[in-house]
């Protein structure tokens, strides 16, 4: 949990940027990373995304899961000996009921900050602190989603957990912080228009829920206001599937032509229906904060991406192309489709959502380009929707 100071070469809206000391080949996985803390979004439980509460592992048989998006219970998967679903390790926390997939995530979870959060027999009781303060979380912040209150509930049962309550407030202040002006900005863009008046509602909820004498200042309406800051610029969205694992199983089937052609067909026709039926909404979803991850700069151009391939919230960062020793290693805030728009309308988005305009060799090469989106662009969105949705229903 340290991170490299500010950086020489890098400007003070950057502040940290990560950097390879070694030579990484194309395809490389540079390093694989577990959040400092985590949780599903609200929304995404509450509809029945079953995942692990401490890992987000999808829960669900990978048959289960399609069936559920689909809305048929009647569908049968081929090769079901693919899915890597284990039902018989699932536990749950015998007082308040939420499920792992694992007693060691349990026992995690436990350990960190569930003690704290456990809502024991008040599980369902709406008049709880916690269940209050998350349901006016969910009636401020709904789909599609992009964070959830209970990140930042954590951060906090996690201190108070604590035995070394220092340590910790330390781990979490290395997160990037923001001015005033910046944090405001980011509540706005979380909670829309009336984001004054329901900030401070959620601040009285998550004092009267989880108010701690050490961390006195989170509770004060700029210490507050800096904690969304902190969990909107610095938190990494994280998406698990069963049915992408099985996916991506049966891709590595050794099978003779015919049944391989009969599988990606059945595949197809199989994602072409969820879409129907239940949209981009495919995966468990929630967010985390990760150290590494967090140091990582945005480029228009990236020479790497995250992944979860493991199914659960362990993070993996693989180069995308060869990264020489000292070059810096670095992302994109953008998904595909964004990234192919204009230096204009990239930099609209980033400025909205991460408060920085970019200045990667993409951006720079068109600094010359007219600062208008054209309605082309505008047309083009929708046109690539469905290639996009494929990406994503299977590259999780």
């Amino acid at each position: 949990l340290s991170p490299p100071p500010l950086t020489p070469g890098l400007s003070p809206s950057q502040g940290k940027g990560l950097f390879a000391t070694r030579s990484i080949r194309k395809g490389e996985v540079v390093f694989v990373e577990k959040p400092v803390v985590s949780s599903q979004f609200l929304w995404n439980a509450l509809y029945n995304y079953r995942a692990c509460d401490h890992c987000l592992r999808a829960l669900e048989t990978a048959e289960e899961n399609a069936q559920r998006l689909l809305g048929r219970s009647s569908l049968v998967l081929p090769h079901p000996e693919q899915c890597s679903i284990r039902k018989d390790l699932h536990q749950q926390c015998p007082r308040c009921q939420v499920t792992y997939c694992s007693a060691e995530c349990r026992q995690a979870a436990l350990e960190q900050y569930h003690q704290v959060l456990c809502l024991g027999p008040s599980h369902d009781d709406p008049t709880h602190p916690l269940n209050k303060l998350q349901e006016a979380w969910r009636n401020m912040h709904y789909p599609p989603e992009t964070s959830s209150i209970m990140l930042m509930a954590r951060m906090v049962a996690t201190v108070k957990q604590a035995k070394d309550k220092d340590w910790w407030i330390k781990a979490f202040s290395q997160f990037c912080s923001k001015t005033a002006n910046e944090e405001e900005e980011i509540a706005h863009k979380l909670l829309g228009d009336k984001f004054k008046g329901q900030l401070e509602l959620l601040r009285l909820l998550f004092t009267e829920a989880l108010y701690d004498e050490q961390l006195s200042r989170w509770f004060t309406p700029e210490g507050f206001r800096s904690l969304f800051a902190l969990v909107g610029t610095n938190g990494q969205g994280i998406g698990t599937s069963s049915l992408s694992q099985w996916v991506h199983a049966c891709d590595a089937l050794d099978l003779p032509m015919l049944q391989r052609e009969e599988l990606d067909a059945f595949i197809d026709q199989l994602y072409k229906d969820i879409e129907k039926e239940s949209g981009e909404f495919l995966n468990c979803e929630g967010s985390g904060l990760y150290v590494l991850q967090s140091c990582c700069n945005h480029s228009c151009i990236p020479n790497a991406e995250t992944s979860f391939p493991d199914n659960n919230f362990l993070l993996h960062l693989t180069a995308l192309e060869d990264i020489e020793a000292g070059e810096e290693i670095c992302i994109s805030y953008l998904d595909c489709c964004q990234r192919e728009r204009s230096r204009h309308s990239r930099n609209k988005i980033l400025r909205e959502n991460y408060l920085f305009t970019c200045s990667c060799p993409k951006c720079l090469a068109q600094a010359d380009d007219p600062d208008v989106t054209s309605d082309e662009e505008e047309e083009a969105e929708g046109e690539t929707d469905d290639a996009e949705l494929e990406d994503e229903m299977t590259d999780v």
